[in-house]
């Protein structure tokens, strides 16, 4: 019984896992071209749009009997809109303000938010009277004890502790300036990740009526792109910012666009699909792991004391949410076998 768990788990672990690392890339390059002026709604689109036109073939190649209804249709579109558009035009803007490392922190909160708005749908449930339901409580608590903890407190960098003494006095900047940058770029951060974590609800519910991968990734993609695209148009109409400047700004979008939003969406529905959202949002931490390595190596920039106490915090508090939701789902397969065993037995 237990061989037979762990190899069922063991696909969407592995996927989950290569997920993270890929999106740490996609993050480390779209930081590199943000830093070089890159608009932030032409970066959306484009992915999107890639996305969508690598996802589309796919799709009719191997879903095409499936029948697409207008609730669906409407979902996608709420899908794309609350889940893509707006997110990621919020994660680039606290990117901008922030760090590649920092960033990611927040993406660690997803898994209690998508906890939290599971709650209210019946996705989830909590029964304070068992452990597993105050694991969930006291998980969820200090998860966001520890947002709390990144949004107010930065710190001094821990690698190098002269190099933001240094950096100030070679930048105009003030300090103070750079800290309310900071926090601005942790709120639109904080609503990023709210956001993002009713993807995985939506999700949830459109994988139960339409179970395919492909064409609901498809389909997303063209409403984002769409979508990201309008509101390019409606706040800066500049058609300079839509030109792609060198090898690296294509090599990033291409990237982001294949890679990020194609397959690694087909992948996350899948594992929301098999093993429900909270499983899925739970791997979130590794790409900050990731992002860290690669943000320190190839970008260099500084890892700071409030950033890693509250993604202590953070990982703690949603791994304490975990545990009690695995220790739920033992005690669920234990009363399915000894119901199964008292149907057999009055048999």
């Amino acid at each position: 019984m237990m061989l037979t768990h762990c190899h069922e788990l063991c696909k969407p672990v592995s996927i989950m896992i290569l997920v993270n690392l890929t999106l740490a890339f996609v993050n480390l390059l779209l930081k590199k071209v943000l830093n070089e002026g890159m608009d932030y709604m032409c970066i959306i689109t484009y992915r999107q749009a890639i996305s969508f036109i690598f996802m589309a073939p796919i799709a009719c190649i191997y879903e095409r009997k499936y029948k697409l209804e207008v609730h669906i249709i409407s979902l996608l579109f709420l899908s794309a809109l609350l889940g893509v558009t707006i997110p990621q035009y919020l994660f680039l803007l606290g990117l901008k303000y922030t760090s590649a490392t920092f960033s990611c922190a927040f993406l660690n909160m997803v898994p209690v938010f998508t906890f939290i708005m599971a709650v209210p749908f019946g996705i989830e449930k909590v029964n304070v009277q068992s452990k597993s339901g105050k694991a969930k409580v006291m998980g969820t608590f200090v998860c966001i004890g520890g947002a709390l903890l990144l949004v107010l407190y930065k710190g001094v960098p821990l690698i190098n502790p002269q190099s933001q003494h240094i950096a100030n006095k070679i930048t105009s900047t003030p300090p103070t300036a750079k800290l309310e940058k900071w926090i601005i770029g942790s709120i639109l951060l904080t609503l990023g990740c709210l956001l993002w974590s009713s993807w995985f609800i939506i999700q949830a519910k459109i994988s139960k009526k339409y179970p395919c991968q492909y064409s609901s990734t498809a389909i997303l993609s063209l409403f984002a792109a769409i979508q990201s695209a309008i509101l390019s148009l409606v706040f800066k109409r500049n058609n300079a910012s839509w030109i792609l400047k060198g090898k690296l700004e294509i090599i990033s979008v291409a990237y982001a666009g294949l890679i990020g939003s194609g397959l690694c969406y087909v992948a996350m529905s899948w594992c929301v699909k098999q093993r429900g959202p909270l499983f899925t949002a739970a791997f979130t931490p590794l790409m900050q792991i990731f992002v860290a390595m690669l943000d320190f190596s190839v970008l260099k920039e500084e890892i700071y004391l409030g950033s890693v106490a509250g993604s202590t915090l953070v990982i703690a508090g949603m791994y304490i949410l975990l545990w009690g939701k695995s220790k739920e789902e033992e005690g669920q397969h234990v009363l399915k076998d000894t119901q199964t065993n008292q149907d057999v037995e009055c048999q």
